[in-house]
């Protein structure tokens, strides 16, 4: 029986997967690749109103790398996950960048130098011998010139990490990172993205308003239209965002990320539109052949149309691009398990996927569901709470959670029932879950008073 939060999963022959399970394992990192995290550059010396240029140094840096196959650039949000220091330094990025399994970090500082502004570039590098930072050479600039100056700065960091690149990969990271040649739109755009990391109602809101002003300055800025998109589907706008991932692929059919965002938007829509999801992923990846991400949501959308397979080799790839992904091995735990029951590999995915993102709330629930079918409620237990202390709002884990009280602890399952009813009870989508709990909860009422 399917529960709040659960998604359906359909694996045809579950036996194939034994073959992906020993080429999973043998797949290592490729020592040619380069795993970052990206910081906001420290802009607390300058005076307020320009504080956002630390954020769009960052952004600079992550549109143009996003185009080099050899850099693997770990999610913001992870990164904020592992610390929210106030200013990312070295002491604060050394112990982050180590949590994401991150190679390098790049990060620096903005200063006034008379009427200029200077971007100081650093790079930290976390090796063997202990973590290791390199200066580079300063952006100097007057204000209004010296995010045009910046294009350049990706590769520069590129070259420092000893990317080997051609002066056409040099071309295309330089282009991507002069996302707009408008100051005020950038600025709007880097201040929308600040908005957006907040990750609230209100924070998404100011980052509809600030992108979509972005967007009136310079119609043509496809970064900034396709990240409105991503703003709106966090809203659960689906409408809203699907037209402006439309919008960014009818600006430039070039930009692989909207198709890949329309993929998750047909993967995720209640009448999962599978084919549709595999078109807009192949379109990603045919723009983009080291789209990892890309890859991922190939693998889950040939997943649930029962093309084990295609999965696979889908999932295999995504690997090959980016071996620290959470999510290819939670996907994998929910491939091993399947019908049939392959415990152990499933329980060494989601463990993986645990372990290169303690905050993924999918793979802890995955690990907790597998935990509960196989009767070891103490761990199912845990992992349930951990959701719930990742996000006290997730109605999965706290129906979820329920059910395993029940069978060990009665008391403790009324209470929760109660907590379940009082959240998801003003939900629409809870509705039948609901009263569900609501008959779960009269029956352990009656019980403990007998």
């Amino acid at each position: 029986m399917l529960r709040p939060g659960s998604r359906p999963w359909i694996v045809a022959a579950v036996m194939s997967v034994l073959g992906l399970i020993v080429a999973s394992q043998a797949l290592a990192a490729d020592p040619k690749l380069r795993v970052i995290v990206i910081a906001p550059f420290d802009a607390t010396a300058l005076e307020r109103e320009e504080q956002w240029m630390g954020e769009g140094v960052a952004q600079i840096l992550a549109l143009g790398l996003a185009q080099q196959p050899a850099i693997v650039q770990i999610e913001r949000a992870r990164l904020k996950a592992a610390s929210r220091p106030d200013v990312w330094n070295e002491a604060a990025l050394v112990p982050a960048a180590r949590a994401v399994r991150a190679d390098a970090a790049l990060f620096g500082r903005m200063e006034r130098r008379g009427t200029d502004l200077a971007v100081v570039p650093q790079l930290l590098e976390i090796k063997q011998s202990g973590p290791e930072v390199t200066n580079l050479e300063p952006v100097v600039a007057p204000a209004a010139e010296i995010f045009g100056k910046l294009a350049t700065l990706p590769v520069v960091y590129a070259r420092t990490l000893r990317v080997p690149m051609t002066e056409a990969d040099a071309a295309r990271i330089e282009k991507a990172a002069r996302p707009t040649r408008l100051a005020r739109a950038f600025e709007l755009f880097a201040r929308g993205q600040i908005a957006a990391q907040r990750g609230d109602q209100e924070g998404n809101e100011a980052a509809v308003d600030l992108l979509s002003r972005a967007i009136e300055v310079d119609p043509s800025f496809v970064a900034a239209t396709y990240t409105l998109g991503v703003v709106h589907s966090a809203l659960g706008n689906r409408w809203k965002a699907a037209a402006q991932f439309r919008a960014s692929t009818q600006a430039d059919a070039n930009y692989p990320e909207p198709y890949k965002a329309l993929g998750d938007l047909y993967l995720s829509q209640p009448r999962r539109l599978f084919d549709q999801a595999v078109e807009a992923y192949g379109k990603a990846i045919e723009l983009r052949p080291f789209y990892a991400e890309a890859y991922v949501g190939l693998g889950d959308a040939k997943a649930a149309k029962s093309d084990v397979d295609g999965a696979i080799a889908a999932y295999q790839k995504a690997l090959q691009y980016n071996p620290v992904n959470p999510r290819v091995h939670m996907s994998l735990g929910k491939i091993y398990y399947g019908e049939k029951g392959l415990y152990y590999e499933a329980v060494n995915a989601y463990k993986k996927a645990i372990d290169l993102d303690p905050h993924s709330v999918d793979a802890r629930m995955g690990l907790g569901e597998v935990y509960e079918e196989k009767g070891l409620y103490k761990e199912a237990t845990e992992e349930y709470r951990k959701v719930i202390e990742i996000d006290g709002r997730h109605t999965g884990a706290m129906y979820n959670l329920a059910l395993v009280y029940e069978k060990v602890d009665p008391k403790a399952a009324i209470g929760q029932w109660e907590r379940y009813i009082e959240l998801a009870a003003p939900l629409a989508t809870e509705k039948d879950w609901v009263d569900v709990a609501r008959q779960h909860l009269r029956k352990l009422k009656n019980q403990v008073k007998d």
